[in-house]
């Protein structure tokens, strides 16, 4: 009996013809070994599915309810059975029925074993890097094969704006393993923090080595990522390390990774100096810390408020992301302004005084919603409170916070109605120019700017100096 599937291992039965002298004791011991080292599976298991598929075999021939036993000795390879407490002759299995089913479940838990083994190879390198070459790309869908292992990297797991061809060499990391019947399904991803940190890793040294180590990393694929970096060597000037001299270090991984941005702050365990290390290039005046919101409110200059939030508030995002709390960018005056504003409405809910008020502000609650997300022991101690003056107060700020936040809607719709006016003005205004032949004003047909950008910095320079 031949087992076609199972490589040249072969199967525990040779030969339809020859399936008695398969059950030698030498074969079988033979037959273990070369499926343990062509598939790489524990010897083990290759003799619990021999012995699983002569149990099968058998029952086909007592029937399903047999009390069948077959083993085998891992030691000089004897075959031993029984059926009904009684020994049975081994020869029995040289019946064709026997055989042939004896080699479909050989088969089946080989290929179930090598499946187990790929999984657990792989599902041990989740969140490692490799590098594989791309053998196929259909459907935005890449194929990538890791030595002679099939693996998939998604469209959504793909850096934005990247395409891939085949033979193409690429680096990932390895995001999801997981079993699909026969099959195991490995997913890549070169869009997780992950992949920037094994780069880092390769690239730098000092934090393979440990001397350097990454606290923290926050990343927008493609666009910009914002990495902490701390050195237990005070010789070491972590910063410095990671960009290299003229910066040869950081601008391999920022070419790795297709041009993406990298900034790279010194890491603090004091939020007062984190956040301003988080937010650079951009220049901090003060921090404020709300301990009850885990906000921290950042005051900054007129000229640093664009480059603080950063391009559709990308830097200001990206800093929340790496200290682990909300920030909040304003000037002094708005922050004026929003403290007054807050006072005086919190004193108009009844059951709250002017000086509870001032508390809440002082707590950094700002804005109805802040109110409503409060936890109402805090509010009890704070205003000594009666627990359903506090309900009474949480509820007015959940409605007054909703009739903001239309308000606030109906606003945008507003700008962007008029923003839409005034460009569609503008386009009709240049075209009638062209028509006249006289050149259109400078910026007439042009876009309306982003108030949210930044400043272009040097491509992966560090965001400290």
């Amino acid at each position: 009996m031949s087992c076609e599937g199972v490589g040249s291992a072969g199967c525990a039965c040779a030969d339809d013809s020859n399936a008695e002298s398969a059950m030698k004791p030498e074969e079988i011991l033979r037959i273990v070994d070369a499926i343990h080292r062509d598939k790489n599976i524990d010897k083990e298991i290759v003799f619990q599915a021999i012995e699983a598929a002569l149990v099968t075999a058998l029952k086909r021939q007592y029937g399903e309810e047999a009390d069948v036993t077959i083993a085998i000795d891992r030691a000089d390879g004897t075959l031993t059975g029984s059926h009904a407490g009684q020994p049975i002759d081994t020869a029995e299995l040289s019946g064709r029925i026997g055989a042939q089913t004896a080699k479909q479940v050989i088969i089946q838990k080989i290929r179930e074993a090598e499946r187990d083994a790929i999984h657990d190879e792989f599902e041990e390198q989740i969140g490692h890097m490799v590098s594989g070459v791309v053998t196929r790309f259909e459907g935005a869908t890449a194929t990538v094969t890791l030595g002679a292992t099939e693996t998939i990297l998604p469209r959504s797991e793909q850096i934005p704006g990247e395409s891939y061809h085949p033979n193409e060499r690429i680096r990932a990391t390895i995001f999801e393993v997981r079993k699909v019947g026969s099959r195991v399904k490995i997913i890549l991803s070169r869009i997780r923090p992950q992949l920037v940190q094994r780069l880092f890793e390769q690239e730098i040294p000092e934090i393979a080595d440990g001397v350097i180590e990454i606290r923290a990393i926050a990343r927008e694929p493609g666009y910009r990522s914002k990495v902490a970096v701390i050195s237990s060597d005070n010789r070491i000037d972590c910063v410095g390390a990671c960009v290299g001299v003229r910066g040869n270090r950081i601008k391999n991984i920022v070419e790795e990774l297709g041009g993406e941005r990298i900034d790279i702050v010194r890491w603090s365990d004091d939020l007062q100096v984190l956040v301003p290390n988080a937010l650079q290039p951009a220049e901090v005046d003060e921090v404020i810390l709300c301990q009850m919101l885990g906000r921290g409110i950042v005051l900054v200059r007129e000229d640093q408020l664009s480059l603080a939030i950063g391009r559709r508030g990308q830097n200001v995002r990206l800093a929340s992301k790496l200290c682990g709390w909300d920030i909040e960018i304003m000037t002094r005056e708005e922050l004026d302004q929003q403290i007054e504003r807050a006072i005086m409405g919190f004193s108009s809910i009844e059951g709250l005084d002017e000086a509870v008020a001032e508390k809440l502000v002082g707590e950094g609650f700002l804005s109805y919603d802040d109110l409503s997300v409060i936890e109402p022991d805090d509010l009890m101690e704070m205003g000594g409170l009666s627990a359903e003056a506090v309900d009474a107060i949480v509820s007015e700020a959940e409605s007054r916070a909703a009739m903001a936040e239309m308000a606030a809607a109906d606003e945008r719709r507003k700008q962007r109605e008029q923003d839409r006016i005034a460009k569609a003005t503008a386009d009709a205004d240049a075209a009638d120019a062209l028509a006249a032949g006289v050149a259109p004003p400078d910026g007439s047909a042009a876009e309306p700017s982003d108030s949210g950008s930044s400043a272009p910095a040097a491509e992966g320079a560090a965001g400290e100096s």
